[in-house]
């Protein structure tokens, strides 16, 4: 029997997760579980580069997170789940590779100028947010990751990745594999705005959402911009509703309404409250698991107790590698 890829991949806890999150990489995650040794992790240090000056929500934003995790399908039995400041070590190898990174690798980084335009209201002059790709790379090869999942918005991080460890063992002899970029399929779900799902635009749907708030969030959601009246034809095509729809309805509703959209025999309201029916039906599994967990914290901190063993013991015996190879 072949051995198991280890991949490894981590989320900062920002709060509640939201559609956007669950499409763009938890169920890649789910999906990866039986064929990969996984380590995934709350990247609550990783939140600090942003969110410094006000770090009192991350234990519960961790705590949001991990029972979003396991509500949607993350198996404490298949992947080691854990919190990235439990491991003290990601921090030591963080230090010890920021001696050898270069700041032009840095200051290159694809996105660290478009964040720092987004984020404009927050002073990110920071060496940690200019440096967190250097704590990227800890987390990564810590555990000699061998692929990280990622989409291809991502792909300059890992290379940056690549390029620490080659540098690495250029310098002190080989300890760190170069982890292989694992290119994951995104479905294509934006806000209720048609902008990125996104808390910060107050217009994404939560998991973790009661049917009530569901529906009356997807009534708001913005459809054919050019269709102002039910009589007219629609383009579901360029409707953000129709999208949920593909990804929710049963294949016949979504012909369906296609084809009535397009003949003006269903308005936007209608449409949205069917879809919301669906999206309600397909979140409730993952609904009563996330009350589950709220409701059995001590299960929750037992998983993230094991979690910490198991990535603590790998983390430990890399640290042991890397101090033998730097003479320290």
């Amino acid at each position: 029997m072949a051995e198991k890829k280890r991949i490894v991949s981590g989320m900062r806890p920002t709060g509640a997760l939201h559609l956007g999150n669950y499409h763009g990489a938890l169920l890649n995650w789910i999906s990866m579980q039986d064929n990969h040794e996984c380590f995934f992790f709350i990247a609550d240090w990783h939140a600090l580069t942003s969110n410094y000056e006000d770090p009192k929500n991350i234990p519960d934003f961790n705590r949001q997170m991990i029972v979003d995790w396991l509500s949607a399908g993350l198996s404490p039995e298949k992947s080691t789940l854990f919190v990235q400041s439990h491991i003290k070590e990601h921090a030591e190898l963080y230090l010890i590779l920021s001696m050898i990174t270069p700041t032009p690798w840095l200051e290159r980084n694809p996105t660290y100028k478009d964040q720092i335009d987004q984020l404009n209201t927050k002073d990110l002059s920071t060496f940690g947010f200019l440096g967190y790709p250097v704590l990227q790379a800890a987390d990564i090869i810590i555990y000699k990751a061998q692929g990280v999942p990622v989409g291809i918005d991502q792909c300059a991080h890992i290379e940056i990745t690549r390029e620490i460890a080659r540098r690495f063992n250029y310098l002190y002899g080989h300890v760190f594999p170069e982890p292989e970029t694992i290119l994951t399929e995104m479905a294509k779900i934006l806000g209720t705005d048609r902008r990125k799902m996104s808390k910060s635009y107050d217009n994404a749907i939560y998991l973790s959402d009661s049917p009530e708030a569901i529906t009356a969030t997807a009534l708001k959601m913005i459809t054919d911009p050019q269709r102002a009246r039910k009589s007219d034809p629609g383009n579901p095509d360029i409707c953000n509703v129709f999208e949920f729809h593909k990804l929710y309805s049963p294949k016949e509703r979504v012909a369906n309404v296609r084809e009535d959209c397009r003949a003006a025999k269903i308005g936007c309201v209608d449409c949205k409250k069917m879809m919301a029916a669906n999206l309600v039906a397909a979140l409730a599994p993952i609904r009563e698991k996330n009350q589950y967990y709220r409701a059995h914290p001590k299960e929750v901190d037992d998983i993230l107790a094991a979690g910490r063993e198991t990535a603590g013991r790998v983390a430990t015996q890399t640290m042991a590698e890397v101090r033998a190879a730097i003479h320290l």
